[in-house]
């Protein structure tokens, strides 16, 4: 059986039965790499060549943690709690469901942002969704849903708008991959590819919010929390001013220098040299920041040396091969096949900018030998790509998600982040997907 498979299998099946998705990854490496003939020398060299290339990510998140907990320590994030929190109180049972849906849409709106209009990515999740966990806690609301909105956003917004981080993916990587494998398509083609497959992720946003987790659900409210939002924050238009200045510069150093570890650097050295973090209390920022993000760093890193080993057995070819030899010819199993095999790709890699270049060599001589159209082509191959970014544990269109709403331990990155996005977004974009490839 086909190595990359087999990984990628034994990985879903151990992060389902709750194994920690580091060991998961691990294992499933070195499983991949002994049945496509590897030796465990070999396996382990490729693992670990793997591991270097997430350790600016690591340090990336850490950075970005440390930040949140300054934001944290400075007040404002209780400034923030406690005004919604006030609102609650004071409204009632029909206004605490606009209230509600009202919150959900400036999260969905801040998480398409992040991707285009400010591209700071998931940088904003560990800093605004924390603060609000009261909030939701207090509207009952199904953390799922948020993490399917956070998700939404984080995905979809790349695949179709050619903009910031979009216009790295359509332009950047999608497109080039394209042209270089012998795809005669321009640039404005691209996201109008991409068109239908996102209608898919809003069918499954749709479904989620106001089918699937429209209920409310119970959290366990801490009362440390509840006392500490309460407590009255010193000088709170200076915290509001430090704050608001802070976060400006983040992400003005983020996009300058395209590094979230600047960005993270310049927003808590505001704080602490406006007196607002106290300068004794910087260790202990840093040190609660990496143990903020600490495992999402590490599966990041993981994640790295899991791809690196699949590339490594040279079955990722063979699974394409294979999967030709069973279309002969027919364009509707052929497209299916191809979103398939790239869902089964990217679930591994868990990350759709690092899959397409993988895949776009394999998969556009295999579209025009089917004759498909040029748009047709452009979104199977770009749809393939996106599959599985949404639904992977270890992408961190999931792992971004986690990292704030299990800020109080009762969100599980699994079954709360993994599966619901996998069920509302990976299965909606592969039916739309191969629609596209049908009708374009």
């Amino acid at each position: 059986m086909n190595a990359v498979v087999i990984g990628v299998l034994l990985m879903l099946g151990l992060t389902l039965a709750r194994v920690n998705v580091i060991v998961a990854m691990t294992l499933s490496a070195l499983v991949a790499g002994l049945t496509a003939g590897l030796s465990l020398t070999d396996t382990l060299d490729a693992f670990n060549a793997g591991l270097s290339g997430g350790a600016e990510i690591a340090l990336s998140y850490a950075m970005l943690g440390a930040f949140a907990v300054a934001i944290s320590k400075s007040g404002l994030t209780r400034i923030l709690a406690a005004k919604l929190l006030a609102k609650v109180n004071n409204n009632s049972a029909n206004s605490e469901t606009s209230l509600s849906y009202f919150i959900l849409f400036i999260i969905l709106a801040c998480a398409i942002s992040s991707q285009n209009l400010v591209p700071v990515h998931i940088a904003f999740i560990p800093i605004l969704i924390p603060p609000l966990l009261i909030v939701f806690n207090k509207l009952k609301l199904d953390r799922r849903a948020i993490a399917c909105i956070l998700t939404f956003g984080l995905a979809t917004s790349y695949m179709v708008l050619p903009y910031g981080f979009g216009g790295i993916y359509l332009y950047s990587i999608l497109h080039k991959n394209l042209v270089d494998n012998g795809l005669d398509i321009i640039n404005s083609q691209v996201p109008l590819a991409m068109v239908i497959p996102a209608f898919g992720m809003l069918a499954g946003l749709l479904i989620a919010v106001f089918i699937s987790y429209r209920k409310r659900r119970e959290y366990h409210q801490d009362e440390l929390d509840e006392q500490a939002t309460s407590i009255a924050v010193e000088q709170p238009k200076k915290v509001l001013l430090v704050g608001v200045t802070a976060v400006l510069a983040s992400l003005v150093a983020q996009n300058v220098s395209g590094s979230m570890i600047l960005g993270g650097l310049v927003g808590v050295m505001i704080f602490s040299l406006f007196g607002v973090v106290k300068w004794e209390q910087n260790s202990d920022v840093f040190s609660k920041g990496v143990a903020m993000m600490a495992m999402i760093g590490f599966i990041m890193i993981s994640a790295q040396g899991f791809a690196a080993v699949m590339k490594a057995t040279g079955d990722v070819t063979s699974l394409v091969h294979s999967a030709a030899l069973v279309i002969d010819g027919n364009k509707p199993l052929a497209a299916a096949l191809i979103l398939l095999v790239g869902l089964m790709i990217t679930m591994g890699i868990g990350s759709s900018f690092s899959t397409v270049p993988i895949i776009a060599t394999l998969f556009v001589p295999l579209c025009l030998e089917l004759n498909f159209s040029i748009m047709a082509t452009a979104s199977l191959v770009g749809t393939a790509g996106a599959l599985g970014d949404a639904g992977s544990p270890a992408s961190d269109s999931t792992l971004g998600p986690t990292s704030g709403l299990n800020a109080d331990g009762q969100h599980d990155h699994i079954w709360d982040s993994v599966v619901p996005t996998f069920i509302h977004f990976n299965i909606p974009l592969l039916i739309f997907g191969w629609i596209a490839a049908m009708v374009l």
